[in-house]
């Protein structure tokens, strides 16, 4: 049965599927399969070392999911990764540009999914309880449909997965690393933050170690998308003071219940060309003296994709749409951290317990927290235990965090 949400996305499919069945350049990003790639999400060879990229795709035609245009429900995500808990304190994330219906557009989807709404009439009070924007550098960006984007599924989907936490996004002046990171140490000094999302990231260079110091700080633990090239490494996803969100397609029952997950065939991973082998990774074997991603992963497929929306229109598409990418992972995994209710201060206190609590379970010595992923390939295979697909891969038990 098509839906009435399927309407506009199958108008969309049909104007921009024109043409050879190949990926083909389009006005504001390109096709691939059956989703839209938002020029947001596309890397120039210039912008390498300077200017991060999104990491989403949006599917273009109806998915199978319970939601709108097809995509999956919080209540599905939560309950295919066991994820019981509500979360507290806050999570940031850090976008760049400003997303002027960020507080409508959330509260549309949290009224939705029956989720908490915002009450707030005003997007920057710091009084707001349940979602609030923060400008980097104190005075309001300028606007980026791409970008707004990225924004809306990364606010909606840590709200989706711990609703009792607030969701502040910390905007940055431009998509640049000197204002991205910026945004990145005004989120890690909010008040009660406990995670920050960033769904952003670029090729690797041999400067990027130098941007360390903005995630080894005593606070939030860092998420950060691995990218959407199958087996191609990141940054700042690569750092080992980030922890690194990898993909995976579901597939579920005509009811929208689990049957198995798989690795994503885009996700990025592998190892890093600059950064060591961090000492929590040392049980990984395969990763040699090199710091391997990604750590964990959770659905990033477009075709299993999870519903979002936003009422700027972009590319031709607005309202409900169905999203992909490590960018949905990546506020996934920040929210069932959050959720969880563990305590963490740094990101390599996480990954450290991340790392024992897979090896335990791995080698029957403690409980299994994890979906051991062992089917697909990213260029490189799924395989029993840890890989470059999924890492220690999906969490069942996140209370156990």
């Amino acid at each position: 049965m098509v839906r009435p949400t399927h309407l506009g996305m199958m108008a969309l499919a049909l104007s921009l599927t024109l043409g050879p069945p190949c990926a083909a350049q389009e006005e504001g990003g390109l096709m691939k399969g059956r989703a839209f790639i938002p020029d947001t999400s596309l890397e120039r060879p210039e912008h390498v070392g300077l200017r991060a990229h999104t990491n989403h795709r949006i599917l273009v035609e109806p998915a199978g999911g319970e939601g709108p245009g097809g995509g999956m429900t919080p209540i599905q995500i939560r309950s295919f990764y066991g994820v019981a808990g509500t979360g507290s304190g806050v999570i940031a994330i850090v976008d760049a540009y400003n997303y002027p219906t960020a507080l409508s557009d959330f509260n549309t989807f949290a009224g939705y999914f029956g989720l908490p709404l915002e009450s707030s009439t005003s997007v920057t009070a710091s009084t707001n309880k349940v979602f609030q924007v923060v400008y980097a550098t104190g005075s309001k960006p300028g606007n980026n449909g791409g970008w707004n984007q990225e924004a809306a599924l990364d606010i909606e989907w840590a709200h989706a997965l711990a609703p009792a936490a607030k969701i502040v996004l910390v905007e940055a002046k431009s998509a640049s690393y000197s204002d991205l990171l910026k945004a990145v140490d005004v989120a890690a000094r909010i008040a009660g933050v406990k995670q920050v999302s960033m769904s952003w990231g670029g090729s690797e260079w041999s400067g990027e170690t130098g941007y360390d110091s903005h995630f080894n700080v005593t606070g939030p633990v860092f998420f950060a998308a691995t990218g959407d090239t199958g087996g191609v490494v990141i940054y700042p996803s690569c750092s080992q003071y980030v922890a690194a969100a990898g993909g995976t397609s579901v597939s579920t029952t005509s009811a929208g219940l689990l049957v198995s997950e798989s690795a994503w065939s885009d996700g990025g991973g592998g190892n890093s060309a600059y950064v060591a082998k961090p000492s929590w990774q040392v049980p990984v074997t395969m990763t040699g003296t090199r710091r391997g991603v990604p750590d964990l992963a959770s659905d990033a497929d477009p075709e299993t994709g999870v519903s979002v929306y936003d009422s700027t229109s972009y590319a031709g598409m607005k309202g409900w749409m169905v999203f992909g990418g490590t960018s949905v992972a990546t506020p996934c995994l920040s929210g069932m951290l959050n959720a969880s209710g563990a305590a963490f201060t740094t990101t390599s206190a996480f990954l450290a317990n991340l790392y024992s609590l897979y090896l335990a379970g791995f080698t029957g010595n403690g409980p299994v927290e994890f979906r051991d992923i062992t089917t697909g390939s990213n260029g490189f295979p799924a395989r029993a235990g840890w890989d470059y697909c999924t890492g220690v891969g999906a969490p069942i038990a996140p209370a156990s965090f």
